[in-house]
């Protein structure tokens, strides 16, 4: 495993310390003695407060963090060990997020309220860090840990009873489709520029919200279980395909083997169109670009063709319809209001 490092390959010793992308922890990095104490500060500072207890005076455990918009990835390897997540912790404040955990190598006992089960690998399982859990691992494993935040999600404090101490396997609908592709994001998380990093963590927190409302039961009878994964899917390909002016309806049924009408079957359970919602994707994205440019002269059709509008004109009349401003007027007033150019959360 490696040592403590920087994004730019500098030795450290404080975990706390180590900003930026892609940081990694190891208990390599210091004596033996101080490895479990080691291990503790990491886990504070990129996780929450935790008691960890192994059965050796030492432990060989790294971390790696990395942050894609409002989700956090954190990927653990560690020796078999047992956590506890106290309400001592919990009364500092350090958790209001809820994390979804995917099994990746090993087992994990874990225990919340009220229930207990294992994840095997590949399993998923949701923790809730405003109460106490406990996990047992009882070999060596590895963990991916994606941290979102409670508002994401849109649950209910009920709902997310509901969901904890509970495994998430793999083995068919969403949870086929949300398993490889947290595992690819974590392990590829590095490799994107922040634009696309942003985009995909925000189909990871999709993924994750449509899985937690399956688990719960929710509207099985409006949209069976294969049509929800194949509308995930639908809405990922068009969100990669947005640039593209010819991303019509048809486009994209032929992409996916289907009739134009099933695809607008798709959609109307969503209360909306196809063109609707890649008209509104487009816009929502133009208007990122809008406010991430200097101040000065706008650039409007670049910025419509870079998002599949075929001119500046269509681009205009589109926003004009969804906003009541022109996009020129919208951007003043934006940069006016906020006092500064800068590209909005």
């Amino acid at each position: 495993m490696s040592t403590v490092i920087s994004s730019f390959g500098e030795k450290r010793s404080s975990p706390a310390s180590d900003e930026g992308r892609g940081r990694v922890l190891s208990t390599r990095s210091v004596p033996p003695r101080q490895s479990l104490d080691f291990w503790h500060d990491a886990v504070l500072a990129t996780l929450v407060g935790m008691d960890i207890a192994t059965d050796g005076p030492t432990y060989d455990a790294a971390l790696r963090a990395d942050h894609l918009g409002d989700l956090r990835i954190t990927t653990v390897e560690c020796d078999p060990g047992r956590v506890h997540r106290s309400p001592r912790f919990i009364a500092r404040g350090d958790g209001r997020d809820v994390f979804v955990a995917l099994q990746s190598s090993g087992r994990a006992q874990v225990e919340q309220d009220g229930r207990t089960t294992e994840l095997r690998s590949g399993d998923i399982g949701f923790f809730e860090t405003v109460r106490p859990f406990r996990t047992t691992f009882p070999e060596r494993f590895r963990l991916k840990i994606f941290t979102v935040p409670r508002d994401a999600l849109g649950r209910s404090e009920a709902d997310l009873r509901q969901l904890t101490a509970r495994a998430v396997r793999p083995s068919g609908g969403l949870p086929a489709l949300l398993a490889p592709f947290l595992e690819q994001l974590a392990d590829t998380s590095t490799a994107y520029a922040t634009p696309v990093a942003e985009r995909l963590a925000d189909r990871a927190i999709d993924l994750i919200a449509a899985t937690a409302a399956a688990q719960l039961g929710e509207d099985d009878s409006v949209l069976p279980g294969a049509d929800r994964v194949l509308l995930l899917r639908i809405k990922t390909f068009i969100r990669w395909n947005l640039s593209d002016s010819g991303l019509t309806p048809r486009a994209v049924a032929q992409a996916h083997g289907i009739s134009v009408r099933y695809l607008h079957r798709l959609f109307e359970t969503e209360d909306t169109t196809v063109s609707q919602w890649i008209r509104r994707l487009r816009l929502y994205e133009c208007r990122r670009d809008l406010l991430a440019q200097a101040p000065g002269p706008v650039g409007l059709g670049q910025v419509a063709r870079r998002w599949g509008f075929t001119g500046s004109a269509r681009f205009s009349r589109a926003f004009r319809g969804s906003f009541g401003l022109s996009p020129t007027d919208w951007l003043e007033r934006e940069r006016t209001s906020r006092g500064t150019g800068e590209v909005p959360c």
